[in-house]
């Protein structure tokens, strides 16, 4: 017998213990035989991570389409995996190891990768735990790690064929530094923050014209929001077609301060109609003047450190062609070394005493910080590995135009294309101890060998050095004859990007670089489910590298979710205090309500909102099927097996079976185009709304009736439609439906399967004539219902019903349903007429018009008057929003969320005056 009540908190993990220990989720666990494989693969999750609702919704997803097909006998696996998270650990170690007073440069390179998986053992992936509690149907004996051995197998084979293929290099270029933690970061890696700052204005001397500030033809006006950059200024841009400085496109201005020559030239990257025109060019410090810089033939200057303190007195290229006189050495002796920011005050302070300052500006503006860091990043000039980007991106944009990968929704190719088409090199490289080390070697010379393993790279030396007449041949040879590692190559200090191996991740994961039978039958994986915020750092990458190197499309499919914001529509933050943990929902409400609310809410291309109360009612909704489920089992209903729809006689069982056969096809379709939210709402309204509310009260009578016949068929159908319900819903809500799956088995008639693993819903059974007929009387019932609430009809009045306008077949299903519908609707007699009788409420039902006169229950004046005064409440209200839409500084200046908010709430308003109308009406129709 099941508990009077259902309780999340015990029934899920014992239900996760059984799934464990029947192996449930294995790969192919539950296929038929020969059946085609269906493979997700799962975004990695950071091994420093915990579960958030983007987790949550994610993995959601993806389990809906993972148990679909698993319960349609395809070969599944879902494969999970963790991610190294190269710069979000090493924090995470650095601070543990601050907690004892121990520095990362207390510690040898090899010490601190110790203690990092030392951390893995003890504190890492966690958020593996809190998928289990989600639900999440991954095969968990196929757990991959970005570092563990056979991915890291996979990351070097990479490395060195793209390298030979030369699409691997080293350049000097311009990265993200992030001075807090010295190393390079990527796009993903950079929030940017609105700041308020400065414009300063700066006069730079024409060469050769005797300086006036007051005589605009002796110098070029530019402006900056980082004087410190100025130190490594190498030109200043105007716009080809700008007359006024047509004449002195070639020329040069004297860069105050550092006294060099800059030339003035001409590109189409300055703005005429932007301040002056003019703009100062630091290539080494920006990248749009780095760009310009190439084109045009600047210098690169860098001025900073790696920890962003000024950098000039021993700095050669910033010396190369200086004229050094005593006085310029002294500034420049205050300036090294100096903080960025403090070096920025005293820059403005000689560039205002010298004369050179034009004017200051306040200027609020977007500056780009570390998210890991926390502090601005500087654009900053090194030498890195890069990947050519350009080359790979080729046939993965050709995959995409040519539809072999599908973006959901489509609009999000039009994201893919705009990156993929303007891609840059990739820098690869980051300046950390955690990771995957870059497998190169530097020769005495500083020559680059790359290879797998530092005995392949000291092959390709001496071949190398013995080849060739150079300084370092005798030497090598000497080296050779009492040779220790690393005595004659040095290796690179770097670690690759966390999104290299990440890329890899579809082929890797299965094996790859051997030839295993898991990459042979799982790959091409199916559908790739992710957030748009990586399209280019992960999807496109895997695009690039799958194609490359397995010579097909790493997926399909890819579905993009949206974000899930709070229930006004703001992104969730935590200093915004909006944050809603997952896990305490689940705590709350348990697993499913939660997965069920974000199901039926993920529309495509839509936020979702979510408010905590929304997840109570979902498992109200739960609660409902559970109940039902009861009932059942209190009146005897128990699974036949010989139970076959088409031998149903009783009208009612026919309806529900062919109402099941509608959404079953509803919920299938849902779940194969992606459409998680109708696949949802098809199940809520059959379960809900049809099973619960109208079959369960339908069947009352008949269990409570003397016709055996009718109760055996009526157990075995609801036994049996049960079943499919569970099997629909199992999908979304795992944990009740495997439990009631289990609980309703039937003494000893045990299940053949876990539910997991039984065969999904395809019931094609129809009785047209039965279903609208049912229909009818639920629309009729439905109706009166309404009428009287709207009307304020108390509850225990009961009017009677006439039926005018009625066919035959609506009379013949009057006089079948009129128990039914006096029961139902509270209604007394019911007789038919003509004509309306006086003073009714009218409802349309089909061809006939169903009247309840009330103007003996309800006090029509009072009535009409209540409904006014809400009518009129509900016109001011929504005069209120009106003007408040209808101002454009509130439009402009509020937040994005609190105007949707208004939106919304006058659309709410604006269905509640229909209501309002209708009912009105159907006051004074009544008078």
């Amino acid at each position: 017998m099941l508990e009077k009540t259902y309780d999340a908190n015990s029934v899920e993990p014992r239900i996760a213990k059984a799934w464990e220990a029947g192996e449930a989720f294995a790969a192919g666990a539950g296929s038929r035989p020969g059946a085609d494989a269906f493979t997700i693969v799962i975004p990695p999750p950071n091994v420093t991570g915990s579960l958030h609702m983007g987790h949550a919704l994610n993995n959601t997803l993806q389990d809906i389409l993972v148990r679909f097909e698993r319960m349609r006998g395809k070969n599944v696996l879902w494969q999970p995996g963790m991610d190294h998270a190269g710069i979000a650990t090493q924090m995470v170690v650095e601070r543990r190891l601050m907690e004892k007073q121990i520095h990362r440069r207390d510690l040898t390179r090899e010490e601190f990768v110790d203690k990092v998986w030392e951390w893995k053992a003890e504190s890492g992936g966690m958020i593996f735990n809190q998928l289990k509690r989600l639900g999440a149907s991954c095969d968990w004996s196929r757990e991959r790690f970005t570092m563990d051995e056979g991915l890291s197998e996979a990351v070097l084979e990479v490395f060195v064929t793209l390298y030979r293929e030369g699409l691997i290099y080293k350049d000097k270029r311009l990265v993200n530094w992030d001075p807090k933690l010295l190393t390079a970061i990527s796009d993903l890696e950079v929030e940017q923050v609105e700041m308020n700052g400065n414009l300063w204005h700066f006069r730079y001397p024409i060469e050769g014209a005797a300086y006036d500030p007051l005589d605009p033809s002796t110098y070029i006006t530019v402006a900056t929001t980082r004087p410190e950059t100025m130190l490594g200024d190498t030109g200043v841009a105007v716009h080809p077609d700008d007359e006024r400085y047509t004449h002195l496109v070639g020329k040069h201005v004297v860069l105050p301060i550092v006294g060099r020559l800059i030339p003035i030239v001409a590109d189409d990257y300055s703005d005429p109609e932007k301040g002056t025109g003019a703009v100062k060019m630091t290539p080494a410090h920006d990248f749009n003047d780095f760009e310009v810089g190439k084109r045009r033939g600047l210098r690169m200057v860098s001025v900073l450190n790696t920890d962003a303190t000024i950098n000039i007195i021993e700095n050669d290229d910033f010396l190369d062609g200086l004229d050094v006189t005593e006085l310029r050495e002294q500034v420049w002796k205050q300036l090294h070394g100096l903080d960025r920011f403090e070096a920025r005050k005293l820059i403005v302070e000689i560039m205002e005493e010298s004369g050179f300052l034009e004017k200051v500006e306040p200027h609020r503006h977007m500056v780009p910080h570390g998210d890991r860091g926390g502090v601005p990043i500087e654009p900053y000039l090194t030498d890195q590995w890069y990947v050519d980007a350009k080359t790979l991106a080729k046939p993965a944009i050709a995959s995409v135009r040519e539809g072999r990968t599908n973006f959901v929704p489509k609009n999000w190719e039009k994201t893919y294309f705009e990156w993929m088409e303007n891609i840059q090199p990739w820098c690869v490289s980051r300046q950390l101890w955690w990771g995957h080390r870059i497998p190169a070697w530097y020769g005495p010379d500083g020559h680059v060998f790359v290879a797998k393993t530092e005995k392949d790279a000291l092959d390709q030396a001496v071949e190398y050095y013995l080849a060739v007449d150079t300084p370092w041949r005798d030497w090598v040879k000497d080296q050779l004859e009492n040779y220790e590692p690393g005595k004659i190559l040095t290796r690179d200090e770097d670690v690759l990007d966390t999104w290299f191996s990440s890329a890899l991740w579809p082929f890797s994961t299965l094996g790859w670089p051997e030839k295993t039978r898991e990459l042979d039958t799982y790959y091409q994986t199916d559908v790739l489910v992710t957030g748009f915020d990586i399209i280019f750092f992960w999807v496109a990458r895997m695009m690039m590298m799958g194609l490359h190197f397995m010579k097909e499309e790493p997926f399909h499919t890819v579905y993009v979710h949206a974000l899930v914001r709070d229930k006004n529509g703001a992104k969730m933050s935590k200093s915004k205090g909006n944050v809603i943990d997952p896990l305490e929902l689940i705590d709350e409400y348990g697993a499913d309500a939660l997965r069920f609310t974000l199901a039926i809410m993920a529309a495509q291309g839509r936020d979702v909102k979510l408010d905590p109360a929304r997840v109570a009612g979902y498992r109200n909704f739960g609660t409902k099927l559970w109940n039902a489920t009861r009932f059942g089992e209190m009146n005897g209903v128990v699974r036949n097996p010989d139970f076959l729809p088409e031998d149903a006689k009783l009208t009612v069982n026919r309806w529900i079976l062919t109402e099941l056969t509608r959404s079953a096809n509803a919920v299938t379709e849902g779940i194969s185009s992606y459409r998680f939210n109708e696949a949802s709402a098809a199940a809520y309204r059959f379960v809900w709304n049809l099973f619960c509310d109208w079959y369960v009260e339908l069947l009352k009578p008949v269990f409570n009736g003397e016709d055996e016949a009718a109760k055996a068929e009526s157990r075995a159908t609801m036994a049996y439609v049960l079943d499919e319900i569970f099997k629909l819903l199992h999908p979304t809500m795992p944990f009740m439906t495997e439990e009631l799956w289990a609980q309703t088995a039937g003494e000893g008639t045990p299940r053949e399967t876990m539910l997991c693993h039984a065969e999904w819903p395809t019931p094609d059974f129809q009785d047209s004539e039965a279903a609208a007929e049912i229909n009818w009387l639920v629309e009729l019932v439905s109706g009166i219902r309404s009428v009287r609430s709207e009307m304020n009809v108390p509850p225990s009045a009961t009017a009677p019903l006439v039926m005018v306008g009625a066919n035959s077949d609506t009379r013949e299903r009057v006089a079948r349903h009129q128990p039914a519908i006096q029961r139902l609707a509270r209604v007394a007699e019911v007789g038919f007429d003509a004509a309306a009788p006086k003073g009714s409420a009218q409802i349309v039902i089909g061809e006939a018009t169903a009247c309840l006169p009330l103007g003996d229950l309800i006090d029509v004046a009072a009535e009409d008057a209540r409904l006014s005064k809400e009518l009129g409440k509900n016109a001011d209200e929504i005069g209120r929003i009106d003007k408040k839409l209808a101002n454009p500084n509130f439009v402009a200046k509020a937040a994005p969320e609190v105007v949707e908010a208004e939106r919304e709430k006058r659309a709410e308003l604006a269905e509640a005056r229909s209501k309002l109308d209708i009912a009105l009406a159907r006051v004074r129709d009544a008078s």
